[in-house]
């Protein structure tokens, strides 16, 4: 028989997310008339907007054409997607063709460690988006964990109130893959030019790799904070940026991201990073769907720009209306404290005394309302409660009225 990939028995039990939706189904099934609202998975609610809605359709119906049709396209995806997403997002920053169209920044996240193997040490964010360390347990570059739930061969870099959320960067070990979200799931602090400039700066001179995850930039209202890290200078030789139209234009289930790999950034032996990345894209991927791709084009010309920004608008307004329930009296006086900047979907919340998993069984039970606790994003997380802006108003509205009420 063959042996197992030892790094599926290496991952901790249970991935964050399906445990917070097997929760809420013994819940739902104990009580069936219960009303309950998720402000827990960061999954969008709100239609797809119209123009971008117009495009992808009328591609669709010239797929039933002979002069519409189209078969398998570049694996690196439509050559006028990347130029688009190199001028629009990244003027004068990159090139179109250190751009790499794919499924998702989930997928692009898992795929990347291909690049690496099992020998390079990792370095998170704590706490972090799961799939960085479990992506990295399955391939086996993290090993198994000990009794606390941290991983061997991982550093994991507190980002806590007491250091306003970012990591204490002598931490991270000479030639390691950082792994780096921001605005941050699931704190949703977006770290400024000068914090970046400090992470860039140690990982050229400790010869490391940043893994940047920036999958909500377009939620950063604040003008004064950076967009993509590639408006740091010298970040083109040690980062990698990942990307995604999910938060930005709703596409969560039509699945379509990106990801930059500038020319500049190369291995040890000097052989370019997109060289191989490029090989990886062809090799283990066979391109996003034409239908999103031309979804993805309408989203960055001006009429799409205008309402993705306005769909976006949609969920920060939300993240107001929550934040406003969560400092009312009942919470002030628990010491409840709510991290909430305005520039992500995200409201990152500290309920002393408590564990994560207990006050969400609380929140469920006593309000029928779905959270996320912040201890499956890392020991870091432990007392705090992600709450997600994604929601129909009329939902959002409703929790905040149930939240009123609560009573610890």
């Amino acid at each position: 028989m063959l042996e197992r990939n030892e790094g599926f028995a290496n991952l901790a039990a249970g991935y964050l997310f399906p445990e917070v939706a097997k929760r809420r189904r013994e819940f739902q099934a104990k009580h069936p008339d219960a009303k309950i609202i998720s402000l827990g998975v960061g999954n969008t609610t709100e239609p797809l907007t119209k123009h971008i809605t117009k495009a992808m359709t009328d591609y669709a119906k010239g797929l039933g054409t002979s002069k519409g049709y189209s078969g398998y396209g570049d694996e690196q995806g439509l050559t006028e997607l990347r130029e688009k997403i190199a001028k629009v997002i990244y003027p004068d920053l990159i090139n179109a063709d250190e751009v790499f169209i794919s499924d998702g920044a989930k997928c692009d996240i898992a795929r990347i460690q291909t690049l690496f193997g099992r020998k390079t040490p990792i370095a998170v964010q704590d706490p972090a988006y799961p799939v960085y360390i479990d992506g990295s347990v399955i391939s086996g570059a993290a090993g198994k964990a000990n009794a606390k739930g941290a991983h061997k061969n991982v550093t994991y870099l507190p980002c806590t109130a007491e250091n306003n959320f970012f990591p204490d960067l002598t931490k991270i070990k000479p030639n390691t893959l950082i792994y780096f979200c921001s605005p941050n799931n699931p704190t949703g602090v977006a770290s400024t030019k000068k914090q970046l400039k400090a992470l860039v700066d140690y990982a050229n001179k400790n010869g490391c790799i940043i893994i940047y995850d920036n999958a909500y930039f377009a939620f950063i209202r604040d003008p004064s904070l950076p967009k993509t890290i590639y408006e740091i200078p010298g970040s083109k030789k040690c980062a990698i940026e990942i990307n995604s139209f999910s938060k930005l234009a709703g596409f969560t289930g039509v699945r379509l991201g990106w990801s930059v790999v500038p020319s500049a950034l190369k291995f040890a032996d000097g052989t370019p990073i997109r060289q191989d990345w490029n090989r990886v894209m062809t090799t283990l991927f066979n391109g996003a769907s034409n239908i999103a791709q031309h979804g993805g084009l309408a989203c960055l010309d001006e009429e799409g720009q205008k309402e993705t920004k306005e769909l976006v608008d949609y969920y920060l307004e939300n993240a107001k209306l929550i934040k406003e329930a969560l400092t009312s009296k009942t919470f002030k006086d628990a010491n409840v404290k709510v991290y909430y900047t305005g520039d992500s979907p995200y409201l990152w919340v500290h309920f002393p005394g408590w564990k994560s998993w207990d006050i969400f069984d609380k929140i469920l039970n006593d309000c029928n309302i779905v959270t996320t606790p912040g201890s499956g994003f890392g020991p870091s997380g432990e007392s705090y409660i992600r709450f997600s802006s994604f929601g129909h108003r009329n939902d959002v509205k409703e929790a905040c009225k149930r939240l009123l009420k609560f009573k610890f």
